[in-house]
């Protein structure tokens, strides 16, 4: 959808639209939502060269609208341009070109996630590796290093990250090291989900778990070192001459608020404890909220203002408990098919059934995008990767890493 701002508009105005589709032109009036519409002339399936539209006569009434042009695709280019010729006080810029786009879709982005996902992994993991290096005492740092530089890991969070920072510009040298911090945060959390007082799990990616390995008492610590490990990252090797010093302190911030009681903790918490009563507060704080945390410090690191940091942040909570909620399909439905006794964990499948997560995942798909409504004005090719996060959570379209889990979720999920 084209979305055009018009101010204050009280005059017959005419413009061209070049290299649009069939659509229909609506104004909207916030007052009464009432809905005026003018369709254009068309051909099924074919462009229109410079059709003359003319805007709707408000008479002496004052319109604060927005003109949508709906569902149009540009018919050979990502974006088309509109113009004034006439010239009246319609816009807050007369007499100029506005270059205006529609709202990219999973069916008009044509964007390579695979090899976008697979570079970035391969820079991340080599910068974790030189931001965790052995040191005395050797057996803490080594346990550290099994959980973050885990060759399966899928490094979701600091590429769903530095998506959201690149949208806004921010170059990935600045990126970095709050990406490797969400990672260290990431795996801490994981480590300490795994131990036997918690989620009591001795496998994860295919091999045993860190306390599994190390011990209980090594993981502990582990996990313990690699939260303000994380923190301290950020601060020393953020680059201050790109981004300012508050907004740093807004990034650490809001890892503080993702881990702590109102973010991980508490969705762990009540995991723990007759989870079942507050089912949607668990999904969002166990499996959305870093999600959340990733996508919301790209816009924060980025100086993005607080209504798109918002939006980002609803954007990431969504596509995490998104991909969590295919991920409890998948499980069921391998059970179901092996004839195994299904002894899943607490879930919104465990709870509701397959068909109405089936159902779930789809609101949960459009509602995730709906949150990117408007970002294609920084460029299709930076929002782009945002938008294929969504589809990949549900239809897990290519392998990320080579491990039998996620051969075996991307064979799975494409039936979904």
């Amino acid at each position: 959808m084209i979305h055009l701002d018009v101010l204050n508009h009280t005059a017959l105005t005419m413009y061209k639209i070049s290299s649009l589709t069939s659509s229909s032109l609506r104004i909207l009036r916030p007052s009464n939502n009432k809905i005026a519409k003018q369709r254009l002339p068309t051909k099924p399936s074919s462009a229109i060269n410079n059709p003359q539209l003319q805007a709707f006569n408000t008479s002496s009434q004052q319109l604060n609208a927005m003109i949508s042009f709906t569902s149009v695709i540009p018919s050979s280019s990502s974006t088309c341009d509109l113009y004034l010729t006439r010239n009246r006080p319609i816009f807050r810029y007369h007499q100029r070109a506005f270059r205006c786009s529609a709202s990219p879709s999973s069916n008009q982005i044509q964007f390579d996630l695979k090899t976008y996902w697979k570079t970035l992994i391969t820079e991340i993991n080599q910068k974790l590796d030189e931001a965790i290096p052995v040191k005395y005492p050797d057996q803490i740092y080594e346990s550290m290093r099994y959980s973050v530089l885990d060759k399966a890991a899928k490094r979701a969070p600091p590429i769903m990250f530095i998506a959201s920072a690149e949208l806004f510009g921010v170059p990935r040298r600045a990126a970095f090291p709050t990406a490797c911090a969400l990672e260290m945060v990431h795996a801490a959390s994981l480590i300490h989900d795994d131990l036997p007082y918690m989620d009591d799990d001795f496998t994860r990616r295919g091999r045993p778990t860190n306390h599994a390995i190390y011990g209980e008492d090594m993981a502990i610590l582990a996990g313990d070192a690699l939260f303000p490990l994380g923190f301290q990252h950020i601060v020393t090797y953020t680059p201050t001459d790109i981004i300012p010093e508050s907004r740093i302190l807004r990034v650490i911030s809001e890892f503080a608020r993702a881990v702590g009681s109102t973010g991980m903790a508490a969705g762990q918490f009540l995991d723990l404890t007759n989870g079942n009563k507050n089912l949607e507060f668990v999904q969002e704080k166990k499996f959305g909220e870093m999600a959340e945390c990733s996508a919301a410090c790209g816009g924060l690191l980025a100086g993005a203002d607080d209504e798109e940091v918002a939006r980002l942040r609803r954007y990431g909570r969504t596509v995490g408990v998104l991909y969590q909620m295919v991920d409890d399909v998948l499980k069921a439905k391998e059970m179901k098919g092996e004839g195994k006794k299904n002894r899943e964990k607490m879930s919104y499948v465990s709870v509701n059934g397959v068909d109405k997560a089936l159902k779930m995942i789809e609101e949960l798909k459009t509602k995730a995008k709906k949150e990117l409504d408007g970002f294609d004005k920084y460029g299709y090719e930076k929002v782009a990767p945002l938008y294929s996060f969504v589809d990949y959570a549900v239809h897990r379209g290519f392998v990320v890493v080579d491990n039998q889990d996620d051969v075996s979720d991307a064979r799975e999920a494409a039936s979904l």
